[in-house]
């Protein structure tokens, strides 16, 4: 599969607000409380690809960008294709904003989102591509990161170590930056945003969230920096 612009998602939440607005206007109470009943299950499963299926599609996306290996860019886009196909998900590179969406198949008509299709926009998922951190230290920062990650699931309790692997990937493949650089804005958008939608938290880490944040901090004081940070 070759990689293509869409039509923005903004677009997308324009039209879906439009087309929920006329069907709240024209349902009686018994259509309203089927829409409220069908939105709470749709909420249910957004989204419906796991988080570390999102994590191995934008690693493979970064890999096929920076190889000069043709055959190789070819394999690493295709396994990735396969990948979210296996949840019945479309990926494509914007290109305007440098950023990884993945589509429900629903949605899609000879490569091309159908508006009408979107019953909620937040069953797509958005990776951006242009952190602030130095892409071609990528693999290096991951290895730090993960291995942070590593270092807290062997010394805390689970609940701070499945934030530390969520925050690991959001730290290595959205800012390509070590988990304890992270700024006080760049955790507000772990915490408020990509945990809570791509992440798949407890409610018991979601409680803890501050402290696992803290944990990571602790811990990676005593883990080895990626050379040159």
């Amino acid at each position: 599969m070759t990689d293509t612009d869409d039509e923005p998602p903004e677009w997308a939440r324009e039209r879906a607000r439009e087309l929920m607005e006329t069907a709240d206007g024209e349902g009686d109470a018994a259509t309203d409380a089927a829409t409220d009943a069908d939105r709470d299950a749709a909420a249910d499963r957004v989204p419906d690809v796991p988080v570390d299926v999102v994590d191995e599609a934008e690693r493979l996306t970064r890999l096929a960008r920076q190889t000069d290996d043709d055959a190789a860019a070819a394999f690493y886009r295709d396994r990735r294709d396969e990948l979210v196909a296996d949840y019945d998900y479309v990926p494509r590179l914007r290109e305007d904003d440098d950023t990884l969406v993945l589509y429900p198949d629903e949605w899609m008509a000879d490569g091309t989102v159908q508006l009408d299709r979107i019953e909620t926009t937040d069953r797509a998922v958005e990776v951006s591509l242009s952190g602030s951190g130095d892409a071609d230290r990528f693999q290096e920062i991951a290895a730090y990161n993960d291995a942070v990650a590593a270092a807290v699931a062997e010394r805390e309790a689970d609940v701070h170590a499945d934030t530390a692997r969520t925050f690991a990937a959001f730290m290595s493949n959205h800012y390509v930056r070590p988990v304890d650089d992270a700024t006080p804005d760049v955790r507000a958008e772990f915490r408020e945003e990509y945990l809570v939608r791509n992440g798949w938290p407890t409610d018991e880490q979601l409680a803890v969230v501050e402290e696992s944040l803290s944990v990571i901090d602790a811990v990676a004081a005593d883990v080895d920096d990626p050379a040159d940070r």
